[in-house]
């Protein structure tokens, strides 16, 4: 049976709230050289039962090898056979501010052909930055998150068993570079928008002006220079602490995001739709197959044959019109939807036709 369905309609997400709450400093902003840093290093996972690289994977012989030699215990590589060890690389995340002797959370994934890490315990690996300088060293217990059970035919596999986490396995050994608390200040918004950066400009001049004259400006659309007043010269980290808790009402661009493997469709109350009308309506085609055998005579120099017989059956739903007035919301869409039971995947195709019509007026964003 083959079956084809063409389909129009139209639909919206219920609608934002009236009143826009909203967000901290904290939320919108970052300071400009307060950052993280990627960490990695190489290192070796032991104690695996049995699941560990096998002898295809030549490197992780070699680096046992060397790791022995290190010790005292000298032996070729072309020697050594074991099933429980597996060559892993560990990466970290080193925090700013971070000082020596802190402990931090360090992930080692398999390289080789190691088929689970689950009770494995890495080894002292140090974890270096883009650099090449050592920022820090990690050991302890691998914690997978999935696990292996079973053989051969009767193996079960649950989620990814081999990754696994070393929780606060890694230590800290060298403070990362950082920018100086130093004025003047420069704030990074997470989303570019020229409208929320002199909002942020404004509010910190609204809250500072009393002491000084303004000390915010901003510079584009992602930058917000802050000079530090005078009665916080000596504390700058109080005076971060303080920008981070004004509230700033944040201005996003009408933006639709639509998810065409899962349906998912958001858009804000911001969207409007230009004057338009819609026709909704379904065509199915559907085509039946059956195969019928059409027997000879007896006695008869006839062959049975197989005969395929096709039907085809047509439905047509009665069109339902959709008409939207000038300056037409989301909040109006959704109650004139309802009406026709619009469901969110026919949404995405008329989404693309209004944006080539011309009306819509909002960024389509296809995920």
């Amino acid at each position: 049976m083959r079956k084809w369905q063409s389909a129009i309609v139209l639909l919206a997400l219920l609608p934002l709230p009236e009143t826009r709450a909203a967000a901290r400093l904290k939320e919108l902003v970052s300071i400009a050289g307060v950052r993280d840093n990627q960490l990695i290093g190489y290192g070796l996972v032991v104690g695996l039962a049995g699941t560990g690289d096998r002898r295809q994977t030549i490197f992780s012989a070699q680096s046992l090898a060397n790791l022995l030699e290190r010790m005292g215990v000298s032996i070729p590589a072309a020697a050594i056979q074991v099933k429980n060890t597996a060559a892993v690389m560990v990466t970290a995340t080193l925090p700013p501010f971070a000082q020596p002797g802190a402990h931090i959370d360090a992930t080692a994934a398999a390289v080789g052909d190691a088929s689970n890490l689950q009770g494995g315990l890495l080894l002292l690996t140090s974890l270096r930055g883009v650099n090449g300088q050592i920022y820090a060293v990690a050991q302890g217990p691998v914690i997978t998150g999935g696990f292996v059970g079973g053989q051969g035919g009767n193996r079960q596999t649950v989620n990814h068993p081999t990754v696994g986490r070393v929780p606060n396995g890694a230590i800290v050994e060298r403070a990362a570079p950082a920018a100086a608390l130093a004025s003047p200040l420069h704030l990074q918004l997470r989303q570019a928008d020229f409208t929320t950066a002199a909002r942020i400009a404004e509010a910190v001049n609204k809250r500072f002006a009393a002491q000084e004259s303004p000390i915010a400006r901003a510079e584009n659309a992602a930058l917000i220079r802050v000079g530090i007043p005078g009665a916080y010269a000596a504390r700058a980290t109080e005076f971060v602490a303080e920008l981070e808790t004004l509230s700033v009402e944040a201005d996003r661009p009408s933006k639709i995001v639509v998810n065409e493997r899962t349906g998912t469709i958001v858009m804000g109350k911001e969207v409007r739709i230009s004057p338009v009308a819609i026709m909704h309506g379904n065509l199915t085609v559907e085509i039946q197959t059956s195969f019928v055998v059409s027997q000879p005579a007896p006695l008869s120099n006839g062959q049975t044959q197989v005969v395929p017989q096709v039907g085809v059956g047509v439905k047509e739903e009665k069109a339902r019109n959709l008409v939207l007035k000038q300056g037409a919301t989301v909040e109006e869409l959704v109650r004139a939807l309802g009406s026709i039971g619009a469901t969110p995947r026919d949404v995405i195709a008329i989404l693309q036709n209004l944006r080539d019509a011309g009306a819509l007026e909002a960024d389509l964003e296809m995920i």
